[in-house]
């Protein structure tokens, strides 16, 4: 399907075309040819390679990875989750927690390219978790729902000029078969010395390290699939069939190609508007070398501003001051139109990439060009979350199947922060105010000040008036009624 390497936790993976992984395991690729050339472009963008650069003339200004960086950031700027409530749920979250160290990286990516797969899985009796991006994994079947139930994922090895592949495919039955199997895993491994093909199939044993990996196993009982997808909340304009996610910019491509092309535009024209003076061969410093041939040469630290002319004169009087006006005011207010309009396609507040001087003037405009922002991320959180719930469940499955941890119940716990479309001290100082008239509870207003239960707030609420009580009497002070 693509034709670059990508090094990820379990080796290199090279992707391959539709028809060879659909010979290889007889099963239909859910990706429209579309797609494959969207995501294929959303790629080059992310990894400044878009066709239309061209060195010296059009450079990217990196506005894919500036857009999915932004959004991956707002996403998880407080995030804070965690799995608690037994030994299980310990054992889990250790696991969670190191994951959620790459987890940013990661979700740039997968904002950049259509989607992120969590996929754990089990060596040397300890849980790992690969995080696969949508391009480098099949999905073949969705349920009703536009949730991926089956799916391949493609791993590689490669030893002196062999490269072994391993094809591992992931289906879910909602309805089970035979003695309640509901959850199948193949894996399949191939050899070739051509990393355009997948080869000839040989057996898992051949290779160490996929050694004692089971060519099938069935799974009794699964409520859903041993992997999760994230993808971002736009809408697949691409194929509007497909639930595969898409690129946060893909409703801005043609607009990024045009903010290249126009800050081209401006880099020329600072360079061709930089100041020159042009001057005779014969005006410059003269000497000899060992041929005794004359030579020409300027200061070389003015070698920017002096440009030498041969006149064939013998004038040794001839400048020529070159100082152009730059015309730079109207090609950079161009390229902030076109960066606002880059901001509204893909969801982003007024002022995230354009200039934010020349936005957002009054309160109201503020807060219409927060809400878009804070409308768009908190999808993406919904969706991530989802994501980590299921990601969570899967390692829970794998840990019951290996007996990694005792059996136990666990809770998953998810705070994000809302700061990005509220101004807390604001909002700190009117409840403090409505507190003071009457309108809001001591007890609520202590809820919102340090985040505590109704309960832990009572209890705080209850010590503040026995301290207040304490001092009153120690001081002679009037009983509070």
């Amino acid at each position: 399907m693509f034709t670059k390497f990508l090094n990820w936790i379990k080796g290199v993976i090279k992707m391959f075309s539709e028809d060879t992984i659909k010979n290889a395991l007889n099963i239909d690729i859910a990706v429209s040819s579309d797609m494959v050339d969207a995501i294929t472009l959303w790629e080059k963008i992310y990894e400044n390679e878009a066709d239309w650069l061209k060195k010296d003339e059009v450079e990217s200004l990196e506005l894919g990875a500036a857009i999915a960086n932004e959004f991956a950031r707002l996403t998880t700027l407080e995030m804070k989750t965690e799995i608690t409530g037994s030994t299980r749920a310990n054992f889990l979250n250790k696991r969670y927690k190191k994951m959620l160290q790459n987890l940013n990286d990661n979700l740039e990516i997968a904002n950049a390219v259509g989607g992120l797969i969590f996929k754990p899985y089990v060596k040397d009796n300890e849980i790992y978790i690969d995080l696969v991006r949508g391009s480098c994994f099949y999905p073949t079947e969705f349920n009703t729902s536009g949730e991926i139930v089956a799916g391949i994922f493609t791993s590689q090895i490669t030893k002196g000029d062999s490269i072994y592949t391993r094809l591992e495919y992931h289906k879910f039955y909602q309805k089970p078969l035979e003695n309640d199997i509901n959850y199948i895993i193949r894996n399949i491994a191939y050899k070739s010395n051509n990393n355009s093909i997948l080869g000839t199939k040989i057996d898992l044993i051949k290779i160490p390290e996929w050694a004692t990996i089971q060519e099938e196993t069935a799974i009794k009982y699964i409520e859903k699939p041993l992997f999760s997808y994230y993808k971002p909340p736009t809408a697949n304009n691409i194929d509007l069939e497909s639930p595969i996610g898409v690129s946060v910019y893909a409703r801005a491509v043609n607009l990024i190609k045009k903010a290249d092309i126009q800050f081209g535009r401006i880099d020329w024209e600072y360079e061709a508007s930089e100041k020159a003076v042009y001057i005779d061969e014969l005006a410059t410093k003269i000497f000899q070398n060992k041929d005794k041939k004359r030579s020409f040469v300027v200061n070389k630290l003015k070698g920017r501003l002096y440009k030498t002319l041969n006149t064939g004169t013998e004038k040794t009087d001839f400048f020529k001051d070159y100082s152009p006006d730059i015309r730079d005011e109207a090609l950079w207010r161009g390229l902030n139109k076109i960066l606002q309009r880059i901001e509204f396609n893909v969801g982003l507040a007024y002022g995230s990439l354009s200039e934010p001087n020349t936005v957002d003037k009054t309160a109201t405009e503020i807060k219409a060009s927060k809400q878009r922002s804070y409308a768009t991320v908190s999808k993406m959180q919904e969706n991530l979350q989802k994501a980590l719930e299921n990601l969570i469940y899967a390692m829970d499955i794998l840990t019951t199947l290996y007996n990694l941890a005792p059996q136990g119940n666990y809770e998953v716990s998810f705070n994000w922060d809302d700061s990005l479309i509220v101004d807390t001290e604001r909002e700190q100082t009117l409840q403090m105010q409505e507190v003071n008239a009457g309108l809001r509870s001591k007890i609520r207003y202590i809820m919102f000040r340090y985040g505590l239960t109704e309960e832990q707030a009572s209890e705080e609420l209850k010590l503040i008036s026995q301290e207040k009580q304490s001092n009153a009497e120690m001081f002679g002070f009037p009983k509070e009624e």
